[in-house]
């Protein structure tokens, strides 16, 4: 049964849908990344859990164009910081638990990468005012980040435990 599911849970599998998924069109902040992220903590080796989510964003960077050495560099961190909180969730799954890590995630993102976008933009002030418009104007974008971080994380967590049991069961009744 661990062959099959790590045949499915494949490194290179993730990486493509993670650059497909921002290639393509798509609501802006509605894709897979986080969720990548949380579910490489939980699933994989620590090195794969930190490189893919990564790679995925590298490779969809090329694509579809770097802005700030800056701004890429706070986003990939809280892709990374979103694998500590998946390494925390190995320890501690459950569906409650995923649901809040995704969300947990989502409102990481938020916060940090709508801070940098004040902080090393030229778009808003650089005063408290600024900084809190450079919040409210990204809530549009917050509402997609949480609906896509919780859409994949039920994918790619339902779905591997989905598979998990189903093969579970055709196992148990093959050898009954």
């Amino acid at each position: 049964m661990k062959r099959i599911l790590s045949k499915l849970v494949q490194p290179t599998t993730f990486i493509l849908i993670g650059t497909i998924t921002r290639v393509i069109p798509h609501p802006a902040n509605f894709a897979p990344i986080a969720a990548m992220a949380l579910f490489g903590g939980v699933y994989m080796g620590k090195k794969q859990a930190f490189v893919l989510p990564i790679l995925a964003m590298i490779l969809s960077d090329l694509l579809i164009g770097f802005d700030s050495l800056p701004m890429r560099g706070v986003i990939y961190g809280t892709f990374l910081a979103t694998v500590l909180v998946g390494l925390w969730l190995k320890e501690h799954k459950n569906t409650k638990n995923v649901i809040l890590a995704s969300l947990f995630s989502s409102i990481l993102f938020f916060v940090v990468t709508n801070f940098a976008v004040w902080a090393f933009g030229g778009m808003y002030a650089k005063n408290l005012l600024g900084l809190s418009e450079s919040y409210v104007m990204a809530i549009p974008f917050f509402r997609n980040t949480i609906l896509g971080d919780l859409f994949y994380s039920g994918v790619f967590f339902g779905g591997y435990e989905f598979v998990k049991n189903l093969i579970k069961r055709s196992k148990f009744a093959l050898e009954s």
